[in-house]
């Protein structure tokens, strides 16, 4: 498929005059998620530490859609620099309609290796950042009348995976976290989770090195040990997950609210 092309799945009006910031938009599902939304129509604010790889998303974003597109170079692991740079945002470039909060995992490995000390940092770039963000843009959405705000999680939220402790911790927290914002954000603001499965990014071929170096297998063999679980039988194209996010930014999505959605091609048993 081209989702991108010829099999883009939404209208290129659909998130028209929509001002959309993506975190994590430098790279994997984050950028993809930006092209997406840039392909329906969104000015998109793209958001990272990388300046230069967010250069070049940028610039293709310019070749997709009609939207007016930028970029906010930030560390989502200090803290105190998030509100400054989201008023900045909001001063320059106006209200924040959606948002999407994503961010690099931690290392894997077992949770009971893991000091109390390398749970601060991953904190504060998942749940610190985005709790601080939802503070931020919150208000304009309500002003606006119009607020999406998607968390790029994992499915390790419904069924924790091994030998990544840390991250299975963070992750539950974020769904948590997320779902008790979804009784308290203003009618006209959603939340909702995805829950990307084994998808075809530089994260999970980290992960597939790491796995390497701890078990002695090959490359190969840990791919097919992961598509084993997977009744496609292939790893998840970015795209795809970047369509099912974008899904949840539309006006049309409004009824959906506190959701935690796996794309993952059926590897999760629970229903």
């Amino acid at each position: 498929m081209d989702l991108l092309g010829d099999d883009f799945p939404f209208a290129p009006t659909a998130l028209s005059g929509k001002h959309a910031l993506v975190c994590g938009a430098s790279k994997g599902i984050g950028a993809s998620t930006a092209k997406m939304m840039a392909k329906a129509g969104a000015n998109v604010t793209l958001c990272a530490r990388n300046e230069t790889a967010l250069s070049e998303v940028l610039a293709e974003l310019k070749t997709l859609g009609t939207g007016d597109h930028s970029l906010l170079v930030l560390d989502l692991e200090n803290t105190q620099s998030i509100p400054v740079a989201a008023q900045k945002l909001l001063n320059e470039r106006g209200p924040v309609h959606i948002l999407i909060n994503n961010a690099g995992g931690p290392p894997g490995g077992p949770l009971m290796n893991n000091e109390v000390s390398e749970f601060e940092a991953p904190f504060k770039r998942h749940l610190h950042a985005a709790h601080t963000l939802v503070q931020a843009l919150a208000p304009s959405m309500q002003n606006e009348g119009y607020g999406r705000i998607v968390q790029i999680i994992s499915t390790s939220v419904k069924e924790p995976i091994p030998n990544i402790g840390l991250s299975n911790t963070l992750r539950g927290a974020m769904a948590s976290w997320a779902k008790s914002l979804s009784n308290e954000l203003a009618p006209c603001i959603t939340i909702n989770n995805v829950l990307p499965g084994f998808t075809d990014t530089s994260r999970l071929a980290s992960l597939a090195n790491s796995i390497q170096k701890r078990t002695g297998q090959s490359a190969d063999e840990v791919q097919q040990n992961w598509l084993n679980q997977v009744p496609i039988r292939r790893l998840i194209d970015p795209l795809e997950t970047a369509s099912a996010i974008t899904f949840l930014t539309l006006p049309a999505s409004g009824g959906i609210r506190g959701v935690s959605l796996a794309v993952d091609g059926g590897r999760l048993r629970s229903i």
